[in-house]
């Protein structure tokens, strides 16, 4: 298989590129210029495309040819960085290309997700923050994810909780909507982010999906496989 990583020198990105390496696949990465020794640590093994992930000239060349294509949907600047990196990925993967795109939990698919009024406060505190000091734009993101959910694509949006760092605990588990009981710990590995993003690839399970995410280890995650091995 051969796969694009859309922001591979991020934290998540490079645990991205490891997981796919790991599996055998064959990997592009895609970074700004001044991001690219970030990936030395994988000179040789991987192709490296410069430039910025919203330029559809740069994801144009980069998915050619790909099977997969993983992308990192940040929501830095005022400039539409998310909903750009978004369309041009949806603009040129190959017919067909298994698309997984990363966020977080503050994007919803359907409404149906269920959020507590802290959650929604630090969401609205944070957003009124970035974007008027030209940080961030989350409503950006939302629209980038928007135009993902519109399209026939075979897309997958990995939506995930609090991230920490640590050894990987496994393939994290997952529920349809914030709010849900099995979801309740918050907390995810962020290596374990990335191997849920590599493992969708090949999940066909998960195509049109918009998975929340939490650690498998998590105290809410044991309880719910504890509560369906006592229900069996």
């Amino acid at each position: 298989m051969k796969v694009c990583i859309v922001g591979a020198s991020g934290k998540l990105g490079k645990y991205m590129v490891q997981h796919a390496l790991d599996r055998g696949y064959e990997v592009v990465g895609v970074c700004r210029e001044s991001s690219v020794g970030k990936l030395d640590a994988f000179k040789g093994r991987i192709t490296t495309i410069p430039g910025a992930t919203n330029d559809p000239a740069v994801i144009k060349l980069a998915v050619a040819g790909c099977d997969g294509v993983l992308t990192v949907l940040v929501p830095w600047g005022v400039k539409q960085y998310s909903s750009g990196t978004a369309q041009a990925v949806l603009d040129h993967a190959p017919p067909g290309a298994r698309l997984v795109f990363s966020c977080g939990w503050h994007i919803t698919r359907d409404g149906s997700d269920v959020y507590s009024w802290k959650f929604k406060a630090l969401v609205k505190i944070f957003g009124w923050v970035a974007r008027i000091t030209r940080f961030a734009d989350l409503e950006d993101q939302v629209e980038a994810c928007r135009r993902v959910f519109a399209s026939d694509t075979r897309w997958t949006v990995v939506r995930a909780s609090d991230l920490e760092e640590g050894e990987s605990q496994g393939l994290p588990v997952w529920s349809r909507h914030v709010g849900d009981s099995i979801l309740e710990s918050n907390i995810t590995r962020r290596v374990d982010f990335a191997l849920f993003m590599v493992a969708a690839l090949e999940n066909d399970a998960l195509i049109h999906e918009a998975p929340a995410i939490v650690g498998c280890k998590t105290p809410s995650a044991l309880a719910h496989a504890a509560a369906g091995r006592a229900g069996t």
